[in-house]
Formats: C-alpha cells, sequence, structure tokens
C-alpha cells in the first residue's frame, strides 16, 4: 500500500486525485508554481512545495524539480493527472529508476503509443483500421505535398506528440498544406518539446468517439464502454457524453469498437489508464486515431455509468493490484453528461478570460456533479489551460441527464469573467444535439450562417 503520493499537476485534477488518496488514507503532496500560490490543490495536500515560476517550463514540467520534491517529502509514487508530463516515458523512466512507482502505464508502452505515426502502425498490426496517410513523421515540406498528392485532399496534419488539438492542421489545398505544415510543426515543438508531424486522410463529418480501457501489470485488458466527444472546437472538446448516441442505435459497432480498443491495448502491453480515440464516419465506418496513455480530463462521465472510480483503479494497479473486474463485470447504467467551463469569451472567438473571480456559486443537487478548483477570490493565471471545472450530470436517461445539465447550468454563477457557459446553453438546446445527431463539424456550424446572433440571444 502506498503511504504518500505526489500529485505532479494542477487544478482541478490535482484536487481529483488528493480526494481520491484522501478515500484510500494515503497522504498526498503538491507541486505549485508561483503562480498558483493560493490555488485549491496545493491547501488541500497533506504537504505543498513550491517547484518554481510561472511558467509550465520553469515549473510542472522540470522533471527535476518534481523529482526533487518526491525526494524531499520521502514519496512512494508519482501521479501526473493529464497534460503536462502525464505520457513523458522519460518522466516514468526517472521515477522507477529513483523507486518511485509512476501511476500510469510504463514507459515500454508509452514509447510504443507515444509517436502517433509509430501508433498508427501498431494499429494495423492489431487489425484496426486506420485513416489513409503517412507512415512515419515528416521531415520536408516537398515530403508533405507529395503525401497529401497521394492520398487527396483534405488531408489533417497531426502532432505526433501530446494532444488537446495542439499542433493539429486541416489543410485542403498546397498553399494550406505548407502554412499548415510550418504552424504545426511550430506549435508543437513549443507545446511537446518534439515538432514532428505526419499527415493522415481529414474524415468529413465524422463522429469522435473514445474508449476507456484498463489494465493491470498481470496483462489482464479490459474496456469500459465509450464517451462521444464529437462537440468541440478547433479539436479542444468541450462537452463529452456516454453512451454514445450514434453507438446506442449500432451497437454492434459498438462491440466492434470496443474489441478493437483492447487489441490495440494488448499489442502495446498496456497497463494503467488509458483511451482509444476513434472516429466514425457517416457511413459508420471506424478509424484508429490514437492512444491517450493517460486519464482523461473527460473520465467521470465514464465513471458516473458504471459506478467505478478510475482514479482509484490507477493507484491500485500501480501498487501491482490485479484487476477485480472482467469484461463482462463492466455494466452501463443511465447516461452521463460532461460541459468543461473554461474561462473563455464564447462569443469572441473563445478568447481566454483569466482574472479574478468576484462571485462564485456552484449548482448541486441529484444528479449533479462539479469537479473544480475555482472558488470566490480565485484569481485564474495567464499561464496554463483555460479550463477551470467540469460540470457532470448523471441521469437515468440522456434526456434526463440534459434536463438536469441545463438547470445545473442555470445555476452555476461565476462573475468576474468570462466564461463557456452561455455557449454550453445554447448547444444543451439546439435541436440537432438534442436529437444526438451532431459531428465534429457542429461548433462550426453553429456559430456560421447567421445562427450566432440567434444562439447568442438565447443564451
Amino acid at each position: 500500500m502506498f503511504e504518500k503520493i505526489l500529485v505532479a499537476n494542477r487544478g482541478e485534477i490535482a484536487v481529483r486525485i488528493i480526494r481520491a488518496c484522501k478515500e484510500l488514507n494515503i497522504r498526498t503532496v503538491a507541486v505549485y508554481s508561483e503562480a498558483d500560490a493560493n490555488s485549491m490543490h496545493a491547501q488541500m495536500a497533506d504537504e505543498a512545495i513550491c517547484i518554481g515560476g510561472a511558467a509550465s517550463n520553469e515549473s510542472y514540467l522540470r522533471i527535476d524539480r518534481i523529482i526533487g520534491a518526491a525526494e524531499i517529502t520521502n514519496v512512494d509514487a508519482i501521479h501526473p493527472g493529464y497534460g503536462f508530463l502525464s505520457e513523458n516515458a522519460h518522466f516514468a523512466d526517472v521515477c522507477e529508476s529513483c523507486n518511485i512507482r509512476f501511476i500510469g502505464p510504463k514507459s515500454a508502452a508509452m514509447n510504443a503509443l507515444e509517436d502517433k505515426a509509430l501508433s498508427r502502425e501498431l494499429a494495423r498490426k492489431a487489425g484496426v483500421p486506420i485513416p489513409p496517410g503517412s507512415k512515419d513523421v515528416i521531415d520536408t515540406e516537398q515530403e508533405a505535398l507529395k503525401i497529401a498528392k497521394d492520398i487527396g485532399y483534405p488531408v489533417m496534419i497531426k502532432a505526433v506528440a501530446g494532444g488537446g488539438g495542439k499542433g493539429m492542421r486541416t489543410a485542403n489545398n498546397d498553399i494550406s498544406l505548407v502554412k499548415g505544415y510550418h504552424t504545426a510543426r511550430n506549435e508543437a515543438e513549443k507545446a511537446f518539446g518534439n515538432s514532428g508531424v505526419y499527415i493522415e486522410k481529414f474524415i468529413e463529418n465524422p463522429r469522435h468517439i473514445e474508449f476507456q480501457i484498463l489494465g493491470d501489470t498481470k496483462g489482464n485488458i479490459i474496456h469500459l464502454g465509450e464517451r462521444d466527444c464529437s462537440i468541440q472546437r478547433r479539436n479542444q472538446k468541450l462537452i463529452e457524453e456516454t453512451p454514445s448516441p450514434l453507438l446506442e442505435k449500432h451497437k454492434k459497432l459498438r462491440t466492434q469498437m470496443g474489441k478493437a480498443a483492447v487489441r490495440i491495448a494488448q499489442h502495446a502491453e498496456y497497463s494503467n489508464a488509458g483511451t482509444v480515440e476513434f472516429i466514425v464516419d457517416d457511413k459508420g465506418n471506424f478509424y484508429f486515431l490514437e492512444v491517450n496513455k493517460r486519464i482523461q480530463v473527460e473520465h467521470p462521465i465514464t465513471e458516473e455509468v458504471t459506478g467505478i472510480d478510475l482514479i482509484k483503479q490507477q493507484i491500485l494497479v500501480a501498487m501491482g493490484e490485479p484487476l477485480k473486474l472482467s469484461q463482462g463485470d463492466i455494466k452501463i447504467s443511465g447516461h452521463a453528461i460532461e460541459c468543461r467551463i473554461n474561462a473563455e469569451d464564447p462569443w469572441n472567438d473563445f478568447r481566454p478570460s483569466p482574472g479574478k473571480i468576484d462571485m462564485y456559486f456552484a449548482p448541486g443537487g441529484r444528479g449533479v456533479r462539479l469537479d473544480s478548483h475555482a472558488y470566490a477570490g480565485y484569481t485564474i493565471p495567464t499561464h496554463y489551460d483555460s479550463m477551470i471545472a467540469k460540470l457532470i450530470t448523471f441521469g437515468t436517461s440522456r434526456r434526463d441527464a440534459m434536463d438536469k445539465m441545463n438547470r445545473a447550468l442555470d445555476e452555476y454563477i461565476i462573475e468576474g469573467i468570462k466564461t463557456t457557459i452561455p455557449f454550453e446553453k445554447a448547444v444543451l438546446h439546439d435541436p440537432e444535439f438534442c436529437r444526438g445527431v451532431y459531428s465534429t463539424n457542429f461548433v462550426e456550424e453553429l456559430l456560421g450562417g447567421g445562427r450566432r446572433e440567434l444562439i447568442q440571444e438565447k443564451a
């Protein structure tokens, strides 16, 4: 049993991990930057250590400082959360070399899946469909042009590392390809320290559906159902739900995709929590996208419909415990929806809106869950991701979960900054969303064609 865990992250995920540790009677250590001195996670942990300046490359991305804090406080393990160093195989190796357990997959599995171009090849070997595209990293714009010509426009330029929509650009012709190639490389270098990109065929009007996987160190791997993440803007997810309305209508497809997700994990000899992401075209064909080798932002909705605490499962697996669940034990009950509440102005191109929260009133009641690190008087720093909360509702049906979400969004009061709450209200009232008929183009279509003013008035 671990006695003490260091949480190498910030914000709501750090709070989420600390709460799970408290329930397991495990002491916690928070690390924080100078900008996060008054953060909730630093106040909640049993111990807290400042590890550097406000910029993430001076604090949360500094492996040496995080390991130093872990050694000073004599922890047994480190939980990386998501983002930052969560998918860094070198960090996992450093942890293990210092006799500190890394709560995540082994570095060998991370290396096998770290490069998204290589993970496409692994999926192919596992017999899972992949979109047409380059086999390796694209080193020059001339090579990019040739690949795009071979597979045909539109294409997607994608960073081989990281996630969160960074280092991704769509190209419809040679001019946009060259521009997107260099922009994606520069963005990927800044975000992940790796400028590598690859190219794949852009599937138009797809659904973005992912499967939660969980594996132990004994070779047992299961999936815990899907999440529909198609409501997104510039590849950044805004609203997620489970079960997917699409797969509720095509349950054979759900079975096929779930088995494919497990096969990919088995080929990578994967352990701990992870997510296998797919896209589904308008003809019902599905294609492998990538594996996120960490806990996901949207993991709470899976927890709500399965009753399984994924953070606790991560910790138990890292301690060497075998899974006490088989695939047959996983039962999906009801419906859950998550809205990511970002400090952004949705009517001004989602421009970040950092600053002091003057008033904060959290929603509650039956079927409402709020994962957040925000509070009245808290100042949102300019240095990090703009997400300040995840609002989750659970109901006996999709309609029930939506009704609870509408009520919770109306209750949620955050003053002093702009948030995405008004936009998410508009989405929840949109007829197409209500019918469950939408694609990854939904947000752009909602904000275009004269509909923007109408939904802004309704919100």
